[in-house]
């Protein structure tokens, strides 16, 4: 039987580091479904959606403990459900760009939850704004929300937040 894990991963970053862990996949009999990856302060970090036969895990475990002896650190989760197309609700996708500051990552994901909106999807980033030079914050967020929802108040609750956010929502594709 087919099962579907989850591949954390966290090391210093250095070139091969992918191959080197699609390497360890690929010889368990897995096979590399989706990923999202990136590095964060020096630091490579990433997880990938494998799908591998129930009898083949104890070999990918394995393997991957190896990898821990090159600092890469790495954790197997069990996967949840398959498609996000069947919880229902709509998907959106949300563009907030505004001063940076701390705690707005919490101020934002606090008025989502509020509503019940579950953010599928988050990315985020500071820089400094180009005329300015002031800190500025940068987030794309995919996010289900019930039906019952009004886009209208999603907006507004999180334009609420603070009076510089330019806030973008949009009924996302797929």
């Amino acid at each position: 039987m087919q099962t579907s894990v989850i591949v954390s991963v966290i090391g210093p970053d250095r070139p091969g580091l992918i191959d080197q862990l699609s390497s360890v996949i690929v010889q368990a009999g897995g096979n590399w479904e989706g990923s999202r990856m990136l590095r964060l302060a020096g630091q490579f970090a990433g997880i990938v959606q494998v799908v591998v036969d129930d009898s083949a895990l104890p070999a990918l475990e394995a393997a991957l403990a190896e990898l821990e002896a090159g600092g890469l650190q790495s954790r197997l989760h069990r996967a949840g459900s398959p498609d996000d197309k069947t919880l229902g609700g709509r998907l959106y996708d949300l563009e907030v760009v505004g001063q940076d500051r701390q705690g707005i990552v919490s101020a934002i994901a606090g008025a989502l939850a509020r509503l019940g909106v579950n953010v599928l999807e988050l990315a985020t980033d500071c820089g400094e704004a180009p005329w300015s030079g002031e800190r500025l914050f940068k987030t794309h967020a995919r996010l289900h929300a019930p039906d019952s929802l009004d886009p209208g108040v999603l907006r507004e609750a999180v334009e609420e937040i603070a009076h510089d956010l330019m806030v973008e929502l949009s009924v996302a594709e797929g």
